[in-house]
């Protein structure tokens, strides 16, 4: 399949070929569809391309527009007058492939979009499409797209989230006008997931009341049906957690699935090169040193625990924390007592064959570096974040 992405150079676009590039390339195996060619088209492109590449798709993305114009006739032009062309240049060589409008929630004309000259625009322009299916047959999808965001999207021009996330990330000044408004918001791999199961007459229709999409097997539009909601200030919340990272080494409660997770992942995308690297505190002794990594909220913590030749660390037990231990450098003796008894578990563990080994509630249990030469690295994690006003941890020997 040959794909026509036009405004290829945008937010959405460049996401886009991205993913299409590495379908062609066999780098993503998942989507079940072929694309032979993905062809780019942006303002900067020499125009006969766009002859050239109508002749020859076999689907075409419109994502071409302007919505931040300096002159308001811009709107016109980069709205209406390029989807004209695109259409008029599809019809001339009678190629009625399917063809995706994205449009914007600001078409509805409705609530504070009422007055808008962009949602004017962007409605005029999909009336050009639905006359254009009708007339010639073709598949037209129209989306309406509701607030955007996700990786590569521009700060300070029409996404306050990524305003926000670059604003934080870069310690920059940013004003929030009203922490309650609510934003409808769509991440970007939703999005292109999406556009991609267009390319098998998968996507999800639907009719509009208002800026409410309501789902409909032969509706006139199409909609991504994975959305969410969110307040100014619980995404600026949000960012500021993910920005204490650094301090606090915990990564805050991010599901499957959920916004807080897309957003994560969006804020991560804009650090500057000095927060990328996050410095750790090493706890160092005559023993070796304890290094604490990550901690996750609910989920325990990760820690590097390093053993000096000869080492035997631990020597104690937990009545409710357990733990893993990894060794991942040198060989070591793991040792475990249940409290009360003379039971005793023994494993020989080495970097050179990984497993995780249980340690044990009840039982108490030491690590023991058998290198006379070398250290003993293991990582560890524990089922809960230290608490050293409750840190269940109590001395006995093996």
């Amino acid at each position: 399949m040959k794909i026509l992405v036009t405004g290829a150079k945008g937010f959405v676009g460049k996401n886009l070929c991205a993913q299409l590039k590495n379908i062609r390339d066999g780098k993503a195996r998942n989507y079940g569809v072929d694309v032979e060619e993905v062809f780019e088209y942006d303002v900067d492109s020499e125009p006969l391309k766009l002859d050239e590449y109508c002749a020859a798709a076999d689907f075409v993305f419109n994502l071409a527009g302007v919505n931040r114009p300096k002159d308001p006739k811009e709107f016109k032009a980069g709205n209406v007058d390029f989807a004209t062309t695109l259409l008029e240049t599809l019809r001339r060589h009678g190629n009625k492939c399917p063809v995706m409008l994205a449009s914007s929630q600001q078409a509805s004309l409705a609530g504070r979009f009422g007055n808008s000259e962009y949602g004017r625009s962007k409605k005029a322009g999909e009336e050009l499409f639905f006359k254009y299916a009708a007339e010639t047959g073709a598949r037209v999808l129209v989306y309406r797209f509701p607030n955007l965001f996700g990786k590569w999207c521009r700060p300070n021009y029409n996404s306050v989230v990524a305003t926000f996330c670059n604003a934080i990330a870069n310690d920059l000044p940013y004003t929030v006008n009203d922490s309650s408004v609510q934003l409808d918001l769509l991440y970007i791999d939703d999005l292109v997931d999406e556009m991609i199961a267009c390319l098998k007459g998968k996507e999800h229709r639907c009719e509009y009341d208002g800026m409410g999409a309501f789902p409909m097997k032969d509706g006139k539009y199409c909609y991504v049906p994975t959305t969410h909601k969110a307040t100014l200030g619980e995404i600026v919340d949000l960012l500021h957690k993910f920005d204490d990272q650094r301090k606090t080494l915990i990564v805050p409660d991010i599901p499957a699935g959920s916004f807080a997770k897309k957003l994560y992942s969006t804020f991560l995308s804009y650090l500057p090169a000095s927060k990328v690297a996050i410095p750790l505190k090493t706890n160092v002794d005559a023993r070796g040193s304890f290094t604490e990594v990550l901690k996750f909220l609910g989920n325990g913590q990760f820690s590097v625990n390093v053993s000096n030749p000869g080492v035997t660390k631990g020597q104690h037990w937990h009545n409710t924390k357990w733990e893993f231990f990894i060794v991942v450098s040198g060989t070591a003796l793991i040792r475990e007592r249940k409290i009360g008894s003379h039971e005793v578990f023994e494993f020989e563990v080495s970097g050179k064959e990984l497993k995780a080994v249980h340690m044990l509630p009840g039982y108490t249990h030491k690590i023991i570096n058998q290198s006379k030469t070398e250290p003993l690295v293991t990582l560890m994690w524990a089922n809960e974040i230290f608490d050293p006003n409750k840190p269940d941890t109590y001395s006995e020997n093996v």
